[in-house]
Parts: C-alpha cells; structure tokens; sequence
C-alpha cells in the first residue's frame, strides 16, 4: 500500500513546505495533469481575449459615427464575447471535474489508510475527527483548486497583461494607479495570515463537533435511557458556540477586506477619472484610451478579490493538508507481509507475554501458558485482569512488549495477518453487525462465494434458520445499525453462523452467552457446541456451565496467571476460583 510518511509533519514543516506538502498530496489522488492543462487554457484564452476588448472599445470611441460603424466591428465584438463566454464555461467544467478527481482521489487514500491503521491507533483519535478529515477537510482542498486556482492563475494574467497594455497607453497615469497595490497588500498580508489561524482553529473545532455527534447520535439509546438530553445538549451547544465565535472572528476579516477593496477601487475610479480627465483635456490621451484605461483598471482591480479570495481558502486548504498528512503519516498494518499459516493444528504457547497500554500500568506480567490444539481453555478472573487484552494480542490487534505468542513451532508474528486473521472466528457478548441484510452479515469479510445451500446449512448449525426464514425478506432482511432490529439472541447466532461459514481453526469466545435470557441462551448454547466441535477454543467465561466443560481453565488476577487446572483441581486449590464457583452456584439456584 502506498505510504506519504515521508512528506514533512505539521508540527516542523515551514509555511514553504506546508505549500510543497499541498502539491504533493494532490499528486497522490492522481488528478489528469492534462484535464488541469486543457481547463486552464481555456481560462487564459478567456482572459487574453478579455484584454483585447478595452483596445476594441478605445478605437470604437476615439472614431465613433454611425457611418464609421461597420457590421462586421459588430459582429467580431459579437464573436468575441461568445469565445470568451464558451471558454470561460468549459474552462468551469473541467476544472469542477478535476476538483472531484481530486476530492475522490484523497478520499479514497484516507479510506484505505483508515481501514488499515492498526487498532491501537484508535485507541488514542476519536472516530468523528477521523471522519472529518475525510469528508471537510478533502473538500476543502477540492474548493481551492475546483473553485479558486482559475480566479488566481486568470487573474495574474489579468493584472499583468492589463498592467503592460497600460504602460504603452500611458505610464504617468499607470504610475499613479500602481501606488495603491503595496499600500493594499501591507494590509491584506497580516489579515490573510490571521484567517490562516482562524480556519486552523474551525477547522479542529468542526472535527470535535463531527466526534461528538458521531459519539452521541451512535448511542442515542444510552443517552436516553439515562435521562442525558440535557447534558449532551450541553456539550454540543459548546461546541456550536465555539464554531458560531470562529466564524464571526473570520467575518470580521472579510467584511474588513470586502470594504477595503471596495474603498481602494472607488479611490482609484476618482483619481483615473479626475487626473484621466484632465490628461483628455490638455490633449494628452483621447477620451477612448480613457476609456480603454477606466476597463483596464477593473480588469486590474476584480481579479484582486479572486486571488485574496484564493491565499485565504489555500490558508485554509495547508491547515486540512497538515492533519491529512498526519492520518497518513501513520504506521499502518501491513497484511501481507509474512507466511501462511502450517496446514497442520498446532499447540499455542504464550512465553513470558507482558503488555500494557500507552502510559498506562501492565495489564498483563509475564503470563504464560498453552493452549491445547482441539481443546477448550477457559478464561477466568475478576473484571480487568487482562482476559479480553489476551484476546486483543492474539488477534495481533497490539504486539506483546515482553515475550511472544507461539502457533506450533512458528512465532505468529511471521504469518502474514491475513493468513493468521483467517484462522480465528471470534464471538463476543456484543455480536456486533454491519448494516445490511442477514446474508451480507453472515457473509462478512469473505472474498469467495457463498451458495444459498452453504449460507442455510451454517444458519441451521448456529439455530438461526427458524427466525430467519419467519422473516418477510429471509436472509434479505436488513438488519439495521449495529442489528438493533435483531434481537441479542438473533444477533449472537448470526455471528455464529458467520464464524461457522469461515470454518476457523482458533474458536474465541468471550461468554457469548452471558448476557441471553435463559431461554435464549439454551438455543445459543446449542449452536456454540457445534461451532467448538473439534476446534481449539479460548473462552472467557462467567458463567460455571462454561468452565466446568472446559479441558483447562487459567486464572487471572491483576495480570498475573494464579491458577491453572481442571475445574476440580482448582475448586481443590485455589480460593479465588472457588469463590467464584459457589458465587455462580448460588445465582444458579437464585434463578431457578
């Protein structure tokens, strides 16, 4: 996968690097260079005819009688504005479609990129400012060059052609109109440099406001059930009223540059006019090159709002491109790299594995233990004492800091993540489920195809092909957001019936059972003894049922491994286990 870690970070690139950083990620989307080079032709052959037109109207003013005024001055001016104005259109056209290049381009970088981080790197950003960066910050840069790179090259070209069109008219006056341009540009600078500053700070805003919505709508029924209207209420009218005092603040810069430059052509329309006029009277220059020199000024003056228009939304597009580079900067998994995984079952052995999260304390010392090919290990301990981070690192979704994690004779760390991903099937007491129908869940993440014979035989092992086919649309049903149209004991034999379908060797089960109606959990109960037969199976458990089948339990306790045995041996010798055994006796006898 192709990686921009080598363009400079936000937080040492110089305001020359940031330019060349913008440059080069626009490269990476791979726009048509000669989509850009045909649709800025077409701008300039607007604008160079444009300039033509201020001579035309002097000869047609310093010669105008009606006899002197002939069809075809007519028709050629007629002509001009219809090239001009087909020029100018294709010129939008294209222009628009290599902005949408663009932004589709460095989504589809920053999607893939996304996909491909490893988890860890989720652990430290919040989704909704990833989100961000996808759909605001893109469009940003697409807006610079779809919306105001035309407005800025035109008008360079504006300026100088009518600049030097000016000068062989006439130099005094030409002089005199260039006085203002410093005296604007002493101004505009420090104003564009604030906007810079002001967008950077929109921007980040417009990120946490994207995160928070996302955090909140995605769990609107925690936040209900817990009476927090108000409080996320709260949260997000600060996040509006941050935005609302940014995009005053950057108000305040353009109503101060919009009337400066309003003030700077109205003073210069008086001055060429005034000293113009009086130039016409001494005989100097004719009343068309006056004229010509009115046109010209405007041709001067408009594009000066394009190109400050274009420094402030590229000021704005650099700060997107700093926090892209960021996303993409990142160290990512790659899932290639490595072996397949032997053919043949294996024993794992976790030697001395010690790990703990970024700053914080270990969550797993120096455990160590084997897991028997074809056999159930049960997980057992009180909440954090790593069971589900043993998960995590099996999984490779975190790399052990101490010790590694054997398949057979052969680290997992040298089977490629794809080869080894494929040989776990995980269930967790979530079963989490993509929106879209029943089908695409059970098939989830398969390259190859599934027939419906296959797709009905894993829904009947995972006792999901009742409820299924009582459905109007079958296996067509749509399932919603995260499956809430399913119910958990639904959702829990999809999942199943989706580890079924990849035939995994590695079986991890996080007490898939534990949070069913009782009802419900004899049916789930069913469809995981058909999913454990024959295959290696790590389950952490909470309920007694789960750890007295269990051909080995490990115990944990802050970490460290305080027990390993047999459900007996350790009701014999350890008294943690065996408080935690007459606790699920008594809600056993509680419930019946």
């Amino acid at each position: 996968m192709s990686s921009i870690a080598d363009l400079p970070g936000k937080n040492t690139a110089q305001p020359k690097n940031n330019w060349k950083s913008f440059v080069t990620l626009i490269n990476k989307a791979k726009p048509s260079k000669t989509m850009l080079a045909i649709a800025l032709s077409f701008s300039l052959v607007s604008t160079v005819v444009g300039l033509f037109v201020p001579l035309f109207t002097k000869n047609l003013v310093d010669g105008f009688t009606l006899d002197s005024l002939d069809s075809y001055q007519i028709i050629l001016l007629v002509c001009v504005f219809v090239a001009q104005t087909i020029a100018g259109g294709l010129s939008i056209y294209l222009l628009n479609k290599f902005g949408q290049q663009i932004l589709s381009g460095l989504r589809d970088i920053l999607w893939k990129k996304l996909l491909y981080l490893p988890v860890a790197h989720y652990d430290k950003e919040e989704t909704g400012g990833l989100i961000s960066r996808v759909t605001n910050d893109t469009n940003v840069v697409k807006q610079v060059v779809s919306e105001h790179m035309s407005g800025f090259v035109t008008g360079i070209i504006s300026i100088v052609g009518s600049i030097i069109i000016l000068f062989t008219l006439d130099w005094q006056m030409t002089l005199m109109l260039l006085i203002a341009v410093p005296l604007t540009l002493i101004i505009l600078v420090p104003l564009g440099r604030k906007m810079h500053q002001i967008s950077r700070n929109m921007q980040n805003e417009t990120a946490s406001f994207t995160s928070l919505l996302t955090q909140v709508l995605s769990e609107v029924r925690l936040v209900k059930s817990s009476n927090a209207e108000p409080i996320e209420y709260g949260r997000g009218k600060s996040g509006i009223d941050k935005l609302f005092k940014l995009g005053v603040r950057e108000g305040k810069i353009q109503a101060f540059i919009g009337p400066l430059m309003g003030i700077v052509i109205m003073a210069l329309m008086v001055v060429i006019i005034g000293y113009g006029g009086l130039r016409v009277a001494n005989g100097f220059i004719t009343a068309g090159e006056l004229v010509a020199f009115i046109l010209y000024l405007i041709q001067i003056v408009m594009p000066l709002g394009q190109i400050t228009s274009f420094f402030t939304q590229l000021q704005k597009a650099i700060g997107a491109t700093e926090r892209m580079i960021d996303i993409l900067g990142q160290p990512e998994e790659d899932q290639s790299i490595g072996s397949d995984v032997p053919v043949a079952d294996s024993d794992m052995l976790l030697n001395d594995v010690s790990f703990q999260y970024d700053n914080g304390d270990a969550i797993l010392k120096e455990v160590s233990f084997t897991v028997p090919a074809g056999k159930i290990t049960a997980l057992v301990g009180p909440s954090g004492s790593g069971k589900t981070t043993l998960f995590s690192l099996i999984e490779r979704y975190y790399e052990p800091q101490v010790g590694n994690i054997s398949y057979g004779n052969h680290e997992i760390g040298r089977f490629s993540l794809t080869s080894w991903r494929s040989q776990i099937g995980y269930v967790s007491q979530e079963s989490p489920l993509m929106s879209g129908t029943i089908r695409e869940n059970i098939t989830y993440g398969l390259s190859r195809e599934v027939d419906n014979e296959q797709l009905r035989n894993v829904a009947k092992m995972a006792y999901a092909d009742g409820f299924i086919e009582e459905l109007p649309d079958g296996y067509d049903t749509e399932v919603g957001e995260r499956g809430m149209k399913l119910s958990g004991g639904q959702r829990q034999r999809i999942a199943i019936a989706r580890a079924l379908l990849r035939n995994p060797r590695i079986l991890m089960l996080d007490e898939a059972t534990s949070s069913l109606d009782s009802t419900s959990e004899r049916v789930v109960q069913e469809a995981l003894n058909n999913l454990m037969k024959g295959r290696t199976t790590l389950v952490i458990a909470h309920r007694l049922s789960t750890v007295v089948d269990a051909d080995q339990i490990i115990f944990l306790d802050k970490g460290s491994i305080t027990g390993v045995g047999t459900h007996a041996q350790l009701v014999a010798s350890h008294e943690l286990y065996r408080e935690f055994a007459e606790q699920q006796l008594r809600y056993q006898e509680h419930s019946i």
